[in-house]
């Protein structure tokens, strides 16, 4: 299907982000769309004395997919030394800045998982509260709650520990048609309904005993996040997260293109789907109908710029306005299960690998039109790399963003002192 990762797929993913190793089209009429062969480069922003390894992994990994649209921010030690936009066109007018917005898909997650930390921090929630005694879990008619939903912790949903499984079940984020021919519901179908038809499947699993990449679980934190605050979940997290570090820029996407805000990027796939919007059984561009945006604020939802990334990773870089110390170690706490072979695992919002000198974290994400990477480093670096694209006729896996990055920073012997913050934020 291609509205999501595969599973397998996924996995290589998340577990190649962290180790620092050295790793290895678009469709014709779409926006942004360039040959290869024919393209040429436009570079806006700042690249801080001594990193052009930065740029040439940039330029190459883009080239090579032929991608129209990426940004890159990289930070050392809570400085800004980075904020580039990166194109690869032919058009004379598309031209990608260090604050044009992405939308950043399973980005989003870091974000949910600090707003909810944030409210255990704050005595309005608990790790240990129980799923149904915060939310209403009513399933349709002639189904019935699985009775293990009781064993689902606020912390079991922020490490994947729910028991919801896509590689057994189908992910009911990505199953508007099934939801509204279930329900009985008009497309396109809202939040509230896919609760309802979630709450009459039974569990893949036993909560607590199986890591298992789950979105549901993260859409259930938003619906938490509203319940406990009492603000809608974006406002929540505009307020208390995002604006105490200065972030103003980032917001809620919209899926179809009318709803794109000024300075979005144009989002570019090779694949078409049914459109989720109405029951025409239209075949829209995949980026623009084929999912519900909307919906999938919490786990999958926003727009950010690199920028902006960068700066809302330092929350776990010290106890600050956001987040203490005490929340920080909570975000990295190692799951009651789930350690993969590799030897990371996924903890409130983050995957989570120890290495050599200190701790990497990292999150990947991924939506039709989208491919992201957010990698906080063992040694100060932090990076955020944003793309408008995640398949291409080249074959090439996007995957290999990360190990091209780590090697760029590990070539640069030379670090600027400037901060660029005051330019970009």
């Amino acid at each position: 299907m291609p509205d999501r990762l595969t599973r397998r797929d996924f996995g290589r993913t998340m577990g190649l982000a962290g180790l620092g190793l050295a790793g290895a089209g678009l469709v014709a009429g779409q926006p942004g769309r360039a040959d290869a062969a024919a393209g040429t480069w436009k570079t806006t922003g700042t690249l801080g004395a001594g990193l052009g390894s930065f740029d040439s992994t940039m330029k190459a990994f883009m080239q090579a997919r032929n991608l129209s649209c990426g940004s890159l921010a990289v930070t050392r030690k809570g400085k800004l030394v980075l904020a580039r936009g990166y194109t690869w066109t032919t058009s004379t007018t598309l031209k990608t800045q260090p604050t044009s917005l992405f939308r950043i898909a399973s980005l989003s997650k870091p974000i949910t998982g600090a707003a909810v930390l944030k409210l255990v921090q704050d005595g309005k929630l608990k790790l240990t509260d129980r799923l149904p005694d915060l939310l209403p879990l009513t399933p349709p008619s002639g189904k019935t709650v699985d009775p293990r939903l009781k064993d689902v912790t606020v912390l079991r949903l922020l490490q994947h520990l729910g028991g919801w499984d896509s590689s057994i079940t189908a992910d009911p984020m990505f199953s508007d048609l099934a939801v509204s021919r279930a329900l009985g519901s008009a497309l396109p179908v809202r939040q509230a309904d896919i609760m309802r038809y979630a709450s009459g499947l039974p569990l893949d699993h036993d909560p607590g005993s199986t890591y298992a990449y789950a979105n549901y679980d993260y859409l259930l934190l938003g619906r938490i996040i509203e319940k406990v605050s009492g603000m809608p979940y974006g406002t929540y997290v505009q307020q208390k997260i995002l604006g105490p570090r200065g972030i103003t820029r980032m917001r809620l996407g919209r899926t179809l293109k009318a709803g794109a805000v000024t300075g979005e990027v144009p989002y570019v796939s090779k694949y078409t789907g049914k459109t989720v919007f109405d029951a025409s059984g239209t075949s829209v561009p995949a980026p623009y109908g084929s999912f519900n945006l909307e919906n999938m604020d919490a786990h999958g939802g926003w727009l950010a710029t690199a920028v902006d990334l960068v700066r809302f990773a330092g929350i776990f870089d010290a106890a600050g306005s956001v987040l203490t110390s005490t929340s920080i170690s909570r975000a990295f706490a190692q799951p009651e299960t789930g350690v993969n072979g590799d030897g990371w695992w996924y903890g409130c919002g983050w995957s989570v690998r120890n290495v050599t000198g200190g701790r990497n974290t990292w999150h990947t994400g991924s939506l039709p039109g989208t491919y992201t990477l957010l990698v906080r480093r063992y040694d100060g670096l932090t990076w955020a790399a944003l793309f408008n694209q995640r398949d291409d006729a080249s074959g090439l896996s996007y995957a290999d963003i990360d190990p091209a990055l780590h090697k760029a920073a590990n070539a640069v012997t030379t670090w600027p002192t400037t901060d660029l913050y005051g330019t970009y934020l």
